[in-house]
């Protein structure tokens, strides 16, 4: 069941393969890679939020996890502040 998820993203069923990581991450709330890979989706659909809430779980799990990363990514995005753009 843990790979069913690739083939509902490879498919392009992404609210399904959230659906399903979902399931798995309740059975295994400790799964760094699980909670990574539900933030890459989140990510993928605009939940900034909740993909930045999945980097910050897996990497308190494993800070060796490539959720640190993107942690720091998506922070970096989120405090990027351009003042040209406002003022044309």
């Amino acid at each position: 069941m843990t790979q069913d998820y690739h083939i509902l993203i490879s498919e392009g069923k992404i609210e399904a393969a959230l659906s399903v990581l979902d399931d798995l991450i309740k059975l295994s709330p400790d799964d760094d890679r699980l909670l990574f890979e539900r933030g890459k989706l989140r990510w993928r659909i605009g939940d900034r939020a909740g993909a930045t809430g999945d980097y910050a779980k897996a990497s308190m799990i494993n800070p060796e996890s490539p959720a640190a990363k993107a942690l720091e990514q998506a922070r970096d995005i989120a405090d990027f502040f351009n003042p040209d753009l406002y003022n044309p």
